[in-house]
């Protein structure tokens, strides 16, 4: 858990993701085509990539990917980012954590 918080306070825009997952292609997707850089995991890939993905299911993150961090904090998974982008709320929080220059 401590190194998960590590990860998540280094940048400003974090995903957790597998490459395995569609959902987590899209969100990924979303990010790039805004022009933000995120740091991506892909739990898959990594080594300690289960560890991580159990410290995100200790976290209350269900499933485990994607999951996005912004600003070091949980946004959440695919439906709550799509919500934010939605109600125009993302872009606003990409720019308060610098992530996005608009």
């Amino acid at each position: 858990m401590e190194k998960l918080q590590k990860i998540i306070s280094e940048k400003s825009v974090v995903i957790f993701s597998k490459n395995s997952c569609c959902m987590s292609h899209t969100i990924k997707t979303l990010f790039l085509d805004f022009g933000v850089n995120p740091t991506i995991y892909e739990l898959d890939e990594i080594n300690r990539g289960k560890e991580i993905d159990q410290a995100l299911a200790q976290l209350g993150c269900s499933p485990t990917v994607p999951v996005v961090f912004i600003g070091g904090q949980l946004v959440g998974g695919a439906n709550q980012v799509m919500s934010l982008h939605l109600n125009r709320s993302l872009v606003p929080m990409l720019k308060r954590v610098g992530a996005l220059w608009l």
